[in-house]
């Protein structure tokens, strides 16, 4: 079977096209958090057994899910949904949500820069690196950040496939490369 990434590009294309070429497109934000509210139910495993019954109807299985969001989704979203369904492609709601949110980030120019830090950071000192990382990086960035110990200490920055690492870990591993040469 194929990757669900490689599956679930065209969908998360198609949406971000059908959004972009209404009269009044929703925002994309918008259709992001509704995509990504989607994906948190197609995790569930109590919903993917229902997807599995092959006496309930996409279109039903479709209004349930709706059912259970927060709020009515767009007509993009709830035709993407019926679309997925209809295909037996529950399982790449959380991939499509991934690749919209390129997509879009794509489109505002922007991109998500994962910081990996040995300790935890609080929001003013991501603040304050963000604008030497927008710089460095040449974009604007938004910034999600996780706690890796084995770094020692010093950070660990991706913007996609580019990395900057200045952990004492990528230090100590240069310097044991220098000697060992």
């Amino acid at each position: 079977m194929a990757e669900l990434a490689t599956v679930a590009r065209p969908y998360a294309e198609a949406i971000f096209q059908a959004v972009q070429g209404t009269a009044t497109p929703a925002p994309l934000d918008q259709v992001a958090s509704e995509l990504d509210a989607l994906a948190l139910l197609a995790r569930d495993a109590q919903v993917r057994s229902l997807a599995g019954d092959p006496q309930l109807a996409a279109e039903r299985f479709g209004e349930l899910l709706l059912s259970a969001l927060p709020q009515q989704p767009c007509a993009a979203v709830r035709q993407l949904l019926q679309v997925v369904l209809e295909n037996h492609r529950l399982a790449t709601l959380p991939a499509i949500a991934a690749q919209f949110h390129q997509l879009k980030d794509a489109a505002q120019d922007r991109a998500e820069v994962v910081i990996q830090s040995a300790f935890a950071l609080d929001a003013a000192q991501v603040d304050a690196l963000l604008p030497a990382l927008e710089r460095t990086f040449d974009r604007k960035l938004y910034a999600r950040v996780e706690l890796e110990p084995g770094l020692i200490g010093g950070i660990r920055v991706r913007v996609g496939d580019e990395v900057l690492d200045t952990s004492v870990r990528a230090r100590l591993d240069a310097m044991r490369s220098a000697l060992t040469a």
